[in-house]
């Protein structure tokens, strides 16, 4: 089990501290926020690509692939009914040299992410109110 402490910032900021780190999130002028950090959705949809990056660029670093001229292009597509996202596109930009036999194993390593594997099989949320222990 791991913890992650949420805490309120003046305005709307609302900062995660886990594991050493502070995560600062912000809202944009339009919802009531400064725009000072991403809102919490964007570094949801962040996850998912640099995530599907480390992978990718884990695997060209094992095999000594050059790696500078590579991008992972995330694409959001609206659900065509309602509110919100229908399909998350990741398509692996490579320079023309990189090898071709690499190009669909690059697929099947971002394919490896972590979030992507959560958000396919979610976990169960649980939300309670307790009182603090002073």
């Amino acid at each position: 089990m791991s913890e992650m402490i949420i805490s309120f910032a003046d305005g709307k900021k609302v900062n995660a501290e886990y594991r050493g780190f502070t995560i600062k999130t912000d809202q944009l002028p339009r919802n009531g926020g400064e725009g000072s950090a991403p809102e919490p959705f964007s570094l949801f949809l962040a996850s998912i690509g640099t995530c599907a990056g480390i992978y990718v660029y884990s695997f060209c670093q094992e095999r000594d692939l050059p790696t500078e001229n590579i991008r992972i292009i995330q694409t959001h597509h609206r659900k065509e009914k309602g509110e919100g996202i229908g399909k998350i596109s990741i398509d692996i930009e490579v320079p023309d040299d990189f090898p071709e036999k690499y190009h669909d194993t690059l697929v099947k390593v971002a394919n490896l992410c972590a979030v992507k594997k959560h958000i396919q099989d979610p976990p169960v949320f649980e939300v309670a109110t307790r009182v603090a222990k002073r």
